[in-house]
């Protein structure tokens, strides 16, 4: 998928919803054996009731890895099912891998041709070597940590300490002069409001992959007049708040009713 098919799949479904995918074992509803397959069942489940209302999914590895190879082989499958089942949707592995070299080359192998995930989720604390092997695939996205949504994001990302530029600002600005960046998205919080603007400005054709809507307490409306582009530019991820809607035998009608709820939104946000 490149940015044009992306940007035009928002725009004919009027959403720009992704659907995060953390499945907590002990969060799952109690009919679900407590198993990787288990996982992987009520993953799906929420896959097919939220696909209709988002563009998106991006399911965190760090639950799969937990249950070593079997996890590893439950992720699989359901990148599979969501590539059979809804082929337009943009698959994140939200993985935020960060080494070099061959490392790299290695991992981006692993998520992008052994999984055929479309992105990646990356941190660039060791230098943009742990990007380019990723921008090296045609079609795919490597997407930067930014300026995240938690607090923990002003000890490091945007330190007020800094009398000159912060982190943050300089990780943009570097990466948006390497080969290939077209296919560079930032994760920027949707808490972070009052940098959103210009942190825009500093990227103003890139996608914003922005979490911290729902259960982090970020505005939709607010984050996406702050980041959006002429282009949309604009991911908003939705995880906790539409996943565990419910805890009960319902959960799947439940996730289906908060996804649909944040679509429509959307959809008059982007045609206002």
């Amino acid at each position: 998928m490149d940015t044009s098919s992306l940007t035009e799949h928002i725009c004919t479904k009027g959403s720009f919803l992704c659907v995060g995918i953390d499945p907590v074992l002990e969060r799952l509803p109690a009919h679900f054996v407590a198993d990787s397959q288990g996982l992987l069942k009520f993953c799906t489940a929420i896959v097919d009731a939220t696909a209709d209302h988002c563009v998106a999914f991006k399911p965190n590895t760090a639950f799969f890895e937990a249950f070593g190879v079997a996890g590893w082989g439950a992720l699989s499958e359901l990148v599979a099912y969501i590539k059979k089942k809804h082929p337009s949707h943009l698959i994140i592995a939200d993985a935020k891998r960060g080494d070099i070299g061959n490392t790299a080359k290695a991992y981006a192998k692993a998520f992008f041709e052994a999984m055929s995930c479309d992105a990646i989720t990356l941190s660039p604390y060791m230098g943009v070597e742990t990007l380019i092997p990723y921008l090296e695939y045609p079609n795919k996205f490597a997407i930067v940590l930014a300026l995240t949504s938690n607090q923990g994001a002003f000890d490091f990302q945007w330190n007020s300490e800094e009398k000159e530029t912060h982190l943050v600002e300089r990780v943009i600005a570097k990466t948006q002069t390497l080969p290939n960046s077209e296919r560079i998205m930032y994760v920027v919080g949707a808490t972070q409001n009052s940098q959103l603007k210009y942190l825009r400005s500093l990227a103003p054709d890139s996608f914003f992959l922005m979490p911290g809507i729902g259960a982090q307490g970020g505005s939709l409306s607010e984050a996406y007049a702050a980041a959006k582009n002429a282009s949309v530019g604009v991911l908003v991820n939705s995880s906790r708040g539409i996943i565990y809607a419910s805890s009960g035998p319902d959960f799947a009608e439940a996730a289906q009713k908060e996804a649909a709820a944040l679509h429509e939104q959307m959809r008059t946000l982007l045609y206002i």
